[in-house]
């Protein structure tokens, strides 16, 4: 119940901070379209950073979702998507206001290829395609080691119950093996006493007979 209640909690925390980060995000996204050239340039680079920042936040909800009891998880798991689906949102605009090449590099656009300008302006924006999918696979990586996780989970549930049932067999071969100790000695006992009884007969008639011995012995020489 703890480990619920703590995923419970670092859920909450982590959709608190993405809130703010949406926030900031969509702040960032509106302005870029107001801007060109250099400016532009930063604040499509400190929105790419907010979209990382935001995204890693979305990888750790999904994780930490897991943690959450199934009764619960629905309205979680809707929360969830509403994120993913603002987040899928912000990366389409910030993908189309990164795309106007024209804006986003002012005056010095040009469509030559080989000028060193537009060589810059490719690279820079292969750089911002390249965090984009370093994002995706961080967060591929994320629903693997969750999936894992998952799978590990229910192998030990599984052991878990083989060694319950184990150990009530068991204890039942024990009770049974009790069961045969007590009849055991119950037997032994009654071995005991008869043999007892077998010696005091035995006694007594050796005692008997030799009285008559001495008897006939007796009455001979009286």
């Amino acid at each position: 119940m703890a480990d619920t209640d703590t995923g419970s909690e670092l859920f909450g925390s982590y959709e608190a901070e993405l809130k703010l980060v949406q926030a900031d995000l969509n702040q960032k996204l509106d302005q870029i379209p107001e801007l060109a050239g250099e400016p532009r340039k930063s604040a499509v680079r400190l929105a790419e950073r907010s979209l990382e920042e935001a995204t890693e936040l979305l990888d750790q909800m999904r994780i930490e979702k897991q943690n959450i009891p199934s009764s619960t998880r629905s309205k979680i798991n809707q929360r969830f998507r509403n994120f993913e689906t603002d987040i899928d949102a912000s990366k389409r605009k910030l993908k189309d206001l990164s795309s106007d090449r024209k804006a986003l590099f002012g005056s010095r656009y040009t469509d030559d290829p080989n000028t060193d300008e537009q060589l810059e302006q490719r690279q820079q924006l292969l750089s911002g395609t390249d965090r984009l999918d370093r994002s995706s696979q961080r967060l591929r990586d994320s629903q693997r080691i969750a999936n894992e996780t998952e799978d590990i989970g229910r192998g030990t549930l599984a052991d878990l119950q083989l060694q319950r049932e184990q150990i009530q067999h068991t204890r039942l071969t024990i009770l049974e093996s009790e069961g045969y100790v007590d009849r055991s000695v119950k037997t032994l006992r009654g071995m005991a006493r008869r043999m007892a009884t077998n010696r005091i007969i035995t006694v007594a008639i050796i005692t008997v007979l030799v009285l008559l011995i001495i008897g006939v012995i007796y009455s001979k020489f009286r």
